[in-house]
């Protein structure tokens, strides 16, 4: 708080939207939300990617207008103003599954506009799938994933590795992507659908994207490959299946979402959406429950 008061922000108080890995504070009476992390927690070109979005009109959330534009260090962390909105996410629309008159529409035209405004962007981030091989190293170290069994880096290691060549064999059009653009990192807003978190920013196929939405929403999608969307969702749950075992993962029910996603794996094509998933067994993390209410809100 003390530093979003030198930069002129009315703080008297912080409200904890999200405590995970980084944490997501509303600053009142001010109304900035604020992002903390450890230092190298932020992904440092998030802040300027948004702001470029939000100007050529691209469904972002934008950073926090009344203070510089910078990532900003005290202590050994690292914080980010965004703008905030009182809005919930789009989980509570697909928490118990797609209903008629539901967002569905519009959340695969807003996918599509932000895919074109990215195309825009001169920015290199790294491909998705630099992220493999240190993957496959983390599977051969039981000290950094104990709660995985020898049969579950097993199968984890040949999903990424086998799905890493057919999604390469085939050649798709990449371009600059979201990452994770599933309905918790979707706003609902007054100002229509805005898209937040850009830590997982990267580069690959727009099919890459469409494996972290539902899957009636990327049925919409137009242009695209399916097959290749369903070979990315093999490849998405196979990396939250990681993620969800990493040392430093926060997540208050990791055990079950691990699971979830290694009986996905075990299970073997047509692999269901995160969505699907979350629906056959419920979220218990209390975070989440609050966001439905109203708001992940953060950039």
């Amino acid at each position: 708080m003390s530093i979003a008061a030198s930069l002129g922000l009315a703080v008297e108080n912080a409200v904890v939207l999200r405590d995970s890995t980084k944490l997501a504070l509303r600053l009142v009476p001010c109304d900035v939300l604020a992002r903390v992390a450890h230092a190298g927690g932020l992904n440092l070109l998030e802040l300027g990617l948004a702001q470029r979005l939000a100007d050529a009109g691209s469904p972002v959330v934008a950073p926090e207008p009344r203070v510089e534009l910078r990532v900003y260090s005290r202590g050994g962390f690292l914080v980010s103003f965004w703008s905030y909105y009182e809005s919930g996410t789009l989980w509570s629309h697909y928490e118990s599954g797609p209903s008629p008159g539901g967002p569905t529409a519009r959340y695969a035209q807003a996918l599509e506009r932000l895919h074109a405004g990215m195309r825009t962007l001169t920015d290199a981030p790294p491909h998705f799938m630099e992220w493999v091989p240190g993957a496959q190293e983390l599977l051969g170290r039981r000290d950094k994933t104990p709660m995985l069994t020898a049969s579950d880096r097993e199968l984890i290691g040949n999903t990424l590795a086998s799905l890493t060549r057919s999604i390469r064999d085939r050649g798709a059009h990449e371009q600059v992507l979201h990452g994770e653009p599933h309905p918790d990192n979707v706003l609902d807003t007054e100002n229509g659908l805005l898209f937040i978190d850009w830590d997982t920013l990267c580069r690959g196929p727009v099919e890459y994207d469409l494996a972290y939405v539902p899957a009636e929403v990327a049925a919409l999608y137009p242009d695209v490959n399916q097959e290749l969307v369903h070979e990315c969702r093999g490849f998405v749950l196979a990396r939250v299946a990681l993620i969800r075992c990493e040392p430093d993962d926060q997540l208050p029910n990791r055990e079950q979402e691990l699971e979830s996603n290694l009986r996905a794996l075990r299970q073997g094509p047509p692999w269901p959406t995160l969505d699907a998933l979350n629906r056959i067994a419920p979220p218990t993390d209390p975070f989440r429950s609050a966001d439905a209410r109203g708001g992940l809100t953060h950039g």
